[in-house]
């Protein structure tokens, strides 16, 4: 995996009935969003069919350097999608605390980073090692853009991330 490249900050572009301001005041921080993205437990990631049908399935990950990272069988339904079409969006599961990541999924990491995320992975979700991706096995995500805000403070806290290269 290359440098990590954290993101710059921008107002969504969403249409103007919505109230987003131009000003940065009330702007989320990368931070915050990385903390949802480590604790979460249930990840929902959005694919395409190759008959152009949309495909959500919830998964289980670990975000780490950041990546999110999960493990899928290649012949599942989100993998062939993935591998075919590797452009997703993801999302954790509530709609108060709102993030949401757009990006190319990537199959494969170094014996290193497999072992750190495995170790991760165990703590989590209380999984045996033996049921762990092996590292060719694992997707990872590594966000393009990333949307987040509080339900309770919209459009105040309605942040956009971009991320460079």
């Amino acid at each position: 995996m290359s440098e990590r490249i954290l993101p710059r900050r921008a107002r969504p572009r969403m249409a103007a009935s919505y109230g987003i301001s131009a000003d940065e005041s009330g702007m989320l921080a990368w931070a915050w969003v990385e903390d949802q993205l480590s604790r979460a437990r249930n990840y929902w990631l959005c694919t395409v069919r190759a008959d152009g049908r949309p495909h959500a399935t919830p998964i289980w990950a670990v975000w780490y350097e950041g990546a999110l990272y999960w493990g899928a069988d290649p012949n599942s339904v989100k993998a062939r999608n993935f591998t075919a079409r590797p452009a997703v969006s993801l999302h954790l599961e509530s709609g108060d605390e709102v993030v949401i990541l757009e990006g190319v999924v990537q199959r494969g990491t170094t014996e290193a980073i497999a072992a750190e995320v495995g170790q991760r992975y165990t703590a989590k979700y209380g999984l045996a090692e033996g049921n762990l991706p092996t590292a060719d096995a694992y997707y990872w995500l590594k966000p393009k853009v990333g949307m987040a805000w509080h339900e309770s403070a919209f459009p105040t806290t309605a942040t956009r991330f971009l991320f460079e290269g």
